[in-house]
């Protein structure tokens, strides 16, 4: 988005509210999603709202070595970015390899726009989300990965029909969260075979 914001003066603040005020934008960034008995689709604000909410959620489920708080704060940065970078679908391997770039620099100038130390706190948040190596990371990841699945489920698989997603994309891309919580791994696995029969998956 290129939309230009006047800066108005807060004194020490400044800095925070012009950040806060950028990320607005991210209102803006549809995803293909539709929320559940709408057609409209979400925006990737209203996804990082479910996002920390189901962080909180599955708290209980969650190792001891896990943070919730770094989770659910991973929740509300993750895709900040998307800001300067747009959306891509999670199954569009290519095109998330292409965009990493542009997701890093948009991470540094969004992120700069705070003052220190909330500059470098949100940067860090992000990159160890990016990297996935921690167990809060991980622990993120899970749960931005079972959102969508959990609403095409909920939803006659909208955006597996509407984009020609295949049932062995998304077990490529969730297979993961069997290490994680092999229970609802159980369950998901089961239920995206289901959606399979139905007709929602290639």
């Amino acid at each position: 988005m290129s939309l230009a914001l006047p800066t108005l003066e807060f004194g020490a603040l400044t800095e925070v509210v012009g950040f806060l005020m950028e990320i607005d934008k991210l209102k803006s960034v549809q995803r293909r999603s539709k929320i559940i008995g709408s057609s409209r689709h979400e925006d990737s604000a209203e996804h990082s709202w479910h996002f920390a909410v189901a962080a909180m959620s599955l708290a209980p489920y969650a190792s001891q070595d896990v943070d919730i708080q770094r989770v659910i704060q991973m929740a509300l940065v993750h895709d900040i970015v998307e800001i300067d970078a747009g959306d891509v679908m999670v199954y569009d391997l290519s095109a998330r390899e292409a965009i990493q770039a542009q997701e890093e620099a948009a991470a540094v100038r969004l992120f700069g726009l705070l003052p220190e130390p909330q500059h470098q706190h949100f940067l860090q948040l992000w990159q160890e989300y990016e990297a996935g190596d921690t167990a809060n990371a991980r622990f993120a990841l899970m749960i931005d990965r079972i959102l969508p699945i959990l609403m095409n489920l909920h939803n006659g698989g909208q955006s597996w029909v509407e984009n020609g997603i295949r049932l062995e994309q998304v077990i490529g891309r969730a297979s993961f969260i069997a290490e994680i919580n092999p229970e609802l791994w159980r369950y998901l696995k089961d239920h995206l075979e289901t959606a399979q029969a139905k007709g929602w998956l290639g």
